[in-house]
C-alpha cells in the first residue's frame, strides 16, 4: 500500500480524496495555487507545496511543478481527482516514467478512451451500441459541415479529449456550424490544450445513463449499477440520481455488460464510468467513457455502500476488488445536485464574492462533499462548483424531499447561486414524476429563483434591522451598556433601508418601554433571543429564529424557503454616475480573451464583438444595438467584474 499519495487537483474532490487517504492511513500531499492558499484541501492535508499563480496552465496543468512537489515530498503515488490533468495521457506517462504511481489510468487507456473519436470506433468494434457520426477528428468546419449533411441535423460538435460539458455545441442547421465550430474549437484549446473536434448525431430528448465500472490488475471487472444525470445546463450535470427512474433489472444487466465490454476492450485498470444515451425506447448508445472518478460517484456510494475513492487507491496498488461487490444490492435511492457559482436568471452566467455563510453539517441520510468554507473569496478561475449535496433515504420521493428540505434549510451563499433554482426542480412535478430528459430546463423551465410574498418581506426585514441594531450596540465604544433604542424623549422613528430583489425597502420603527419594537403600521416586534449569527423575534404574532450572516453591506438572511441576499444602503450615498446610453458593460466577471471590433467599426444588433472567459467557459458579448464602435475601454488579457465598461458604441441616430 502506498505510503504518501499526492493529490494533484484542488476543492471538494481534493479534500474527498485527503479523507480517504487518512481512513487509510496514508499520508497526502496538496498542492496549490496562490488563489488557494487558505483552501480546505491545503488546511486538512499533511503537507502542503504552492505550485503557481490561479491560471491553470501555471498551476493544476503545470505537469513540470506538479513533479517537482511529488519529488520533495517523498510521495509515492500521485492522484489526479477529476478534471484538470487526470485524463491527460502525457501527465500518466511522466508520473510512471519518473517512479510515482498514477492514480488512475494508463497513457495507452487514457489515448484509446480520451479520444472520443477514436473510443466511438473502439466500442464499435467491441459490439457496444454508439451514435452515428465521424470516424476520426475533424480536419475543419467543411468536413464538418458534408457530414452533417449526411448525418442529419440536429448535431452536436464535441471536443476529442473533452469532458464535463466543455468543448460542446449542438448545432441546428448550417448557418449555425462555423460559429458552433469555432467557438467550441477555442473553448477546447482553453480546458484541454487540444482543439480536435468530432461529430455526432443530436440524439433528441434522451436521458443520460452512466454505469460505473471497477477493474483490478488481475482482468477482473464489475459494475456497480447506474447513474442517471440527465437535469443539465449547457451540457453539464447539475442533478444526478441513483438508480434511474426508468432501468428495471433487465436493463441494468444490459447496461453494465455493455460497460463491462468497453472496459475489457481496453484492459481498463481503476474506477471508470461508461456513459450512455437512452432513447425514449429505451435503446441505449455509447457516448463516451471517463477513465477516472466522477464528480457524481457520491450517490453510486449512498446506494451500495462502497467507498469509490478507497477501492480506486486499493486496486492501483494492486489489490483485488472485494469478492462480495459482485453481489452488491441497491439501497433505496440517492440524489445529488450541484451548488454552483453562477446566475441561473442570467443564462447561468458565472458570478462570485465572498462566502459569507457555510453552517451546514452532514447526517445520517444528507452528504456534504465541499471545498469552500466561510469567509472566503470565490474567484472565476475555477469551475463554478461550491458543493455537492446529497440526499439518501429508501425512496425516490423521500430522497427528493429530504434534499429539497436540505436546501430550503442550508445557511450557504453571499453571492448569486443556483439553490434556489435546484430548490425548484426538486419540487417540480414533472421531476417527481421522473419525466426527465436532457431538455428538462427548456421544456419546464423551472423558476430562477424563490419569490417571498410582503408578509415574509416585512418579517425578514424587521428581523435583519433589530439584529443589525443589536450588533451595533454591542460594538458600540461610547454608552455601550444602554438598551439598543433606548430614549427619554418623544422621538421619530429610526429607520434602516435595504435592496432586497433589486428593490429599495425601508422600515421605520422606535423601541417601546417595555423592550419591544413597533413599525410604522403599529405592528408589534420583540426580540426573545439574539446572537451574532442569528436572531429569534416574534413579529406580528409569528414568532421564529432566522439565521443572519454579514460582510461588510452584505446580509445573508434565511427565510422559510431558503436564503436572501439583502443589500444594507448605506445613510449617506455617494452619487453613482449613470451609464451612458450605448455603453456595454461585462455581465460577469472574467477575463477578456478576444475583442473582434476596432475603434470606427460599424456593427449591428447581435454581432459578436468581444469573448470572456470565465470558470472555463466562453461566453460571446454581442453588440445590444446598430451603431458604431467610438470607444474601447478594455484589452485582451483584463480580468474585469461584473458591471465594467467594455466599449462605447454610438447609435446610427446620433
Amino acid at each position: 500500500m502506498y505510503k504518501k499519495i499526492l493529490i494533484a487537483n484542488r476543492g471538494e474532490i481534493a479534500l474527498r480524496i485527503i479523507r480517504a487517504c487518512h481512513e487509510l492511513d496514508i499520508k497526502t500531499v496538496a498542492v496549490y495555487s496562490t488563489a488557494d492558499e487558505f483552501s480546505l484541501h491545503v488546511k486538512f492535508s499533511d503537507e502542503a507545496v504552492c505550485i503557481g499563480p490561479p491560471p491553470s496552465n501555471e498551476s493544476y496543468l503545470n505537469i513540470p511543478r506538479i513533479i517537482a512537489a511529488a519529488e520533495i515530498t517523498h510521495s509515492d503515488a500521485i492522484h489526479p481527482g477529476y478534471g484538470f490533468l487526470a485524463e491527460n495521457a502525457e501527465f500518466s506517462k511522466i508520473c510512471e516514467e519518473n517512479g510515482f504511481s498514477f492514480i488512475g489510468s494508463s497513457a495507452k487507456i487514457i489515448n484509446s478512451m480520451g479520444n472520443k473519436s477514436e473510443a466511438r470506433n473502439t466500442m464499435k468494434n467491441s459490439g457496444v451500441p454508439v451514435i452515428p457520426g465521424s470516424k476520426s477528428v475533424l480536419k475543419d468546419v467543411s468536413e464538418a459541415s458534408k457530414l452533417a449533411e449526411k448525418v442529419g441535423y440536429p448535431i452536436m460538435v464535441k471536443a476529442s479529449a473533452g469532458g464535463g460539458g466543455k468543448g460542446m455545441r449542438l448545432v441546428n442547421s448550417k448557418k449555425e456550424l462555423e460559429s458552433a465550430f469555432a467557438s467550441a474549437q477555442t473553448e477546447a484549446k482553453n480546458s484541454f490544450n487540444n482543439d480536435d473536434l468530432y461529430l455526432e448525431k443530436f440524439v433528441e430528448n434522451p436521458r443520460h445513463i452512466e454505469v460505473q465500472i471497477l477493474s483490478d490488475n488481475f482482468g477482473n471487472t464489475i459494475h456497480l449499477g447506474e447513474r442517471e444525470c440527465t437535469i443539465q445546463r449547457r451540457h453539464q450535470k447539475l442533478i444526478e440520481e441513483s438508480p434511474s427512474v426508468v432501468v428495471n433489472d433487465k436493463l441494468r444487466n444490459k447496461l453494465g455488460s455493455a460497460a463491462i465490454s468497453a472496459a475489457k476492450a481496453v484492459n481498463y485498470v481503476g474506477v471508470g464510468t461508461v456513459e450512455f444515451l437512452l432513447d425514449k425506447n429505451l435503446d441505449f448508445y455509447f457516448m463516451e467513457m471517463n477513465t477516472r472518478i466522477q464528480v457524481e460517484h457520491p450517490i453510486t456510494e449512498m446506494v451500495t455502500g462502497v467507498d469509490l475513492i478507497k477501492q480506486q487507491i486499493r486496486m492501483h496498488a494492486g489489490k483485488k476488488y472485494p469478492k462480495f461487490l459482485e453481489n452488491f444490492q441497491l439501497r433505496g435511492h440517492s440524489i445529488e445536485c450541484r451548488i454552483n457559482a453562477e446566475d441561473p436568471a442570467n443564462d447561468f452566467l458565472p458570478s462570485n464574492g465572498r462566502l459569507i455563510a457555510d453552517r451546514n453539517r452532514d447526517d445520517k441520510n444528507i452528504r456534504w462533499d465541499t471545498g469552500v468554507s466561510e469567509g472566503m473569496m470565490i474567484g472565476t478561475d475555477f469551475d463554478p462548483m461550491l458543493a455537492k449535496v446529497i440526499s439518501h433515504d429508501e425512496s425516490r420521493e423521500l430522497a427528493a424531499a429530504k434534499l429539497r428540505k436540505e436546501l430550503e434549510n442550508c445557511h450557504f451563499g453571499g453571492f448569486v447561486n443556483n439553490i434556489d433554482f435546484l430548490i425548484n426542480i426538486l419540487g417540480n412535478e414533472s421531476f417527481l414524476n421522473g419525466d426527465t430528459t436532457t431538455d428538462f430546463i427548456a421544456r419546464y423551465n423551472p423558476p430562477r429563483s424563490i419569490e417571498i410574498d410582503s408578509n415574509e418581506t416585512n418579517f425578514l426585514l424587521m428581523a435583519t434591522t433589530l439584529w443589525l441594531q443589536h450588533k451595533n450596540r454591542s460594538n458600540a465604544v461610547v454608552l455601550g451598556h444602554i438598551p439598543s433604542g433606548w430614549h427619554n424623549a418623544r422621538l421619530p422613528y429610526q429607520q434602516t433601508s435595504f435592496e432586497l430583489d433589486e428593490t429599495e425597502l425601508t422600515v421605520r420603527y422606535k423601541r417601546q418601554r417595555d423592550g419591544s419594537f413597533i413599525d410604522e403600521k403599529n405592528q408589534v416586534a420583540f426580540i426573545n433571543h439574539v446572537t451574532n449569527e442569528s436572531i429569534d423575534i416574534e413579529f406580528n404574532k409569528l414568532r421564529r429564529r432566522v439565521n443572519i450572516s454579514q460582510y461588510e453591506n452584505l446580509l445573508l438572511v434565511q427565510h422559510d424557503k431558503g436564503n436572501k441576499l439583502i443589500k444594507l444602503i448605506p445613510r449617506f450615498k455617494n452619487e453613482q454616475e449613470l451609464i451612458q446610453k450605448g455603453s456595454l458593460v461585462s455581465p460577469m466577471p472574467g477575463k477578456v480573451t478576444e475583442i473582434n471590433v476596432k475603434t470606427g467599426d460599424k456593427v449591428e444588433k447581435g454581432q459578436n464583438l468581444l469573448v470572456m472567459e470565465a470558470m472555463k467557459m466562453n461566453h460571446s458579448i454581442s453588440s445590444n444595438q446598430d451603431g458604431i464602435v467610438e470607444e474601447i475601454y478594455v484589452q485582451e488579457g483584463d480580468q474585469l467584474e461584473t458591471g465594467t465598461s467594455l466599449l462605447f458604441i454610438k447609435s446610427g441616430d446620433e
